[in-house]
């Protein structure tokens, strides 16, 4: 699964890592739609950190396209409503 954060780099990540990427975007879904911005950071901190440290960084000069594109790490509260909803940002 290759997983790009907007304003970074693309990351690969094993098979195996799409269940704990899921639940990390389904608890900042959660936040985010319960209107709780205090706990946003953390869990989308945590998401990035997740991908970051479990994913290879993909390098510049291979072009491959993203199963999922993650916001960029400054968005905002208001802005990740916008996107953080439903099933979240990960495919099942």
């Amino acid at each position: 699964m290759i997983v790009r954060i907007s304003g970074e780099d693309q990351y690969e990540l094993a098979d195996e890592e799409a269940g704990k990427l899921n639940e990390l975007d389904n608890a900042v879904v959660a936040i985010v739609e319960s209107g709780r911005e205090d706990g946003f950071a953390d869990a989308y901190g945590a998401l990035l950190e997740f991908v970051r440290s479990h994913g290879t960084r993909v390098a510049d000069d291979d072009l491959q396209g993203s199963d999922c594109i993650l916001p960029p790490p400054d968005i905002s509260f208001a802005e990740a409503g916008a996107e953080f909803t439903g099933e979240g940002l990960i495919p099942d």
